[in-house]
């Protein structure tokens, strides 16, 4: 598959599309998949889970995620990539696997 220009992927952002976003060998050598969050469904949100790894993550400022009250994941992180993953977070009460869709 090709990959999609810039402006291509700007607008197919702003239409709520799906987009891979990859990065280079040199670092993960990944692709992710992301969506704006006020185009996100329950359905799409079951299409993130059963397509991918599982993990949904959504970014945000330190400021925000200590507003949210959400400590990283570990004190010390030794990831290559020094990722600040925070706990997980479940929507619903009484659900503890981080997947409450």
């Amino acid at each position: 598959m090709p990959l999609s220009s810039i402006e291509d992927a700007i607008e197919a952002y702003a239409r709520g599309e799906f987009l891979v976003v990859v990065d280079d060998e040199d670092r993960e050598n990944e692709g992710d998949l992301i969506i704006a969050a006020d185009a996100m469904t329950p359905e799409k949100m079951a299409f993130m889970i059963r397509h991918t790894s599982g993990v949904i993550c959504a970014p945000m400022s330190n400021d925000r995620a200590d507003a949210l009250d959400l400590p990283l994941m570990v004190v010390d992180n030794t990831e290559s990539m020094r990722t600040a993953f925070t706990v997980s977070v479940d929507l619903a009460q009484g659900t503890s696997t981080g997947f409450c869709v």
